[in-house]
């Protein structure tokens, strides 16, 4: 019985030094990121982000979500499968991207296909010219997440 009591306490501590922290538990942890979740959950994401990845995740607040036009966000969580993932996906890299490694200005594939533009100017990070990161480097055991004070849109399809 002595050697089960003192094994039990092992057992749990090797337990929670192997938990994990993905990308989307750091976004579902966060109380600035409840929509982002949402969209994450609805566009059935969440498995292939908290995947080994790795993933450099740029996440809009939900203030970002709230400065969309009236009824965006409800019309996008109303077909998560179409423009609602090809927009999250377009918040993804598959790469684990720290801030200390960008160049002054880079363009990056995103899990979408489509690029982004990444600035660097007197330490400001931004996203296409509009977004800023305002949190960076929140880590994960499978990429890295940058809080972001606007919603990145893919640029629209070329019309023939």
């Amino acid at each position: 019985m002595l050697k089960h009591t003192l094994l039990m306490p092992l057992l749990f501590l090797g337990l929670i030094f192997n938990a994990q922290t993905t990308v989307v538990d750091v976004v579902v942890n966060s109380d600035d990121h409840n929509t982002l979740e949402a969209a994450v959950v609805a566009a059935d994401l969440a498995g292939t982000l908290s995947g080994d990845g790795p993933f450099t995740v740029f996440a809009p607040t939900d203030a970002a979500f709230d400065a969309l036009p009236a009824g965006t966000v409800d019309a996008l969580l109303m077909d998560p499968a179409g423009d609602l993932t090809d927009i999250l996906l377009y918040h993804v890299l598959g790469a684990e991207v720290m801030s200390g490694d960008l160049a002054p200005t880079q363009t990056v594939a995103t899990l979408n296909g489509d690029s982004i533009t990444v600035t660097v100017d007197m330490g400001m990070v931004t996203i296409n010219g509009v977004a800023m990161v305002i949190a960076a480097d929140v880590a994960a055991d499978n990429g890295v997440v940058h809080v972001i004070y606007a919603v990145l849109l893919p640029p629209a399809p070329a019309t023939t």
